[in-house]
């Protein structure tokens, strides 16, 4: 048996009023989902324990079998292990976002999801008026990069896109890295004033990335090999880092694939063929990601939210007729559209390929919820449950 998990992150939501009360799912066009659901068998999954943020790094990790109370550090360290970036014992390594902040409040998150292009050269300029300070930059994918601190003590931080259209004060980190993260974050707003990628992108009507926003910072993480806790080779397609930082930790393969950007539009049909593809050969399990909707989330777009979901519900449908093994279907956490942010609700999941059915007719919250067999299941349990069926 071969198994293929398809993880929508930020897919679930809340009823939304503009949509007569029904979230994306149950307005959204996807036959494929729901032929899964409906021939399979579905369930409610816990993927966020109550003493953690709800983020994708924490839930994605718990999905793959790892309890993240044991093995999570932070955003940041997973990022820069997937990125290559040297991490000493002594290191503590951040993610580092691009934002726009506008009278002091967090405008934008990702700066106009700023192309890594545009960042890299910002980096550069910042890396070079900070050379004479204990800190290293490291410039990743679009508005996500890593800020490392080679002799960093821990800061509480809040996450960038937690706080859109809030006064950002009351969010700056606090602890013992304070201070020299307030210092670099007050430089980059001055390095980034008039630099030259700000004003072409105020001059196309771009939000600038005004002033970088360190967070979620933490030391090296130690996981055992997913090939030694359920004894499959696993692989996991995605486009951000966070989900190939999980995946070296993990031991597990890496696919990358051209023309997944992480965001909208990224392609939906290429993570699919890859996905079938890798199973051909040696892998037993593939864990596909597909960040964009819950970018729509973020965004707070109903319209983008159910595109994505149809355009992923086109992918699915390539799986279905070209994979012969076992597929599950779930979302890591919701990112409710009137929340624009991650919450901890359970999510609905859905496994076809290991014979027998449930009375789910649609891949719905609601429907789920109410007729799924699996019942309610902790997300760290999920695969154990799925490798012991046969």
């Amino acid at each position: 048996m071969k198994y293929l998990l398809i993880l929508g992150d930020g897919m679930a939501d809340e009823p939304i009023p503009e949509l007569g009360g029904k979230t994306p799912l149950e307005v959204a066009h996807k036959p494929n989902m729901d032929r899964i659901a409906r021939d399979g068998k579905c369930g409610m999954m816990s993927t966020v324990p109550d003493s953690q943020e709800p983020g994708s790094d924490v839930a994605n990790m718990s999905i793959l079998g790892y309890d993240p109370a044991k093995y999570y550090t932070s955003r940041g360290a997973l990022e820069a292990i997937s990125m290559g970036v040297p991490f000493g014992p002594n290191d503590l390594a951040y993610r580092c976002n691009f934002v726009t902040i506008e009278k002091g409040k967090m405008k934008d998150f990702s700066a106009g999801h700023i192309s890594s292009t545009e960042g890299k050269e910002l980096f550069a300029s910042l890396s070079e008026r900070l050379k004479d300070f204990d800190v290293k930059l490291y410039p990743g994918v679009s508005y996500r990069n890593v800020l490392m601190l080679p002799s960093g003590k821990g800061s509480v931080t809040k996450a960038p896109h937690d706080i859109v259209a809030e006064v950002i004060d009351p969010y700056l980190p606090v602890g013992e890295d304070a201070d020299v993260l307030h210092r670099y974050m007050v430089i980059s707003y001055d390095v980034f004033a008039n630099h030259p990628i700000n004003k072409a992108r105020v001059a196309a009507g771009k939000n600038p990335a005004n002033m970088i926003w360190p967070w979620s910072g933490g030391a090296k993480p130690a996981m055992p090999a997913f090939s030694e806790m359920f004894g499959k080779k696993g692989a996991v397609i995605s486009a951000v880092d966070l989900l190939f930082g999980i995946a070296r930790c993990a031991g597990m393969e890496i696919v990358r694939v051209p023309g997944a950007t992480g965001y909208l539009d990224t392609d939906y049909m290429g993570k699919a063929k890859a996905a079938v593809a890798t199973l051909k050969g040696d892998v037993d399990f593939v864990y596909m990601h597909v960040e964009a909707p819950d970018e729509a989330g973020h965004l707070g777009s109903v319209e983008e939210k159910i595109k994505a979901i149809e355009r992923l519900d086109e992918a699915v449908g390539y799986i279905l007729d070209n994979f012969d093994g076992c597929v599950m279907l779930m979302p890591d956490h919701p990112t409710p559209i009137a929340k624009k942010t991650h919450t901890r609700d359970a999510v609905p999941f859905a496994v076809l390929g290991l014979g027998g059915k449930d009375s789910v007719s649609v891949y719905t919250e609601k429907e789920v919820a109410a007729k799924g067999e699996y019942g309610s299941v902790q997300s760290t349990d999920l695969l154990k449950i799925i490798f012991s069926q046969k």
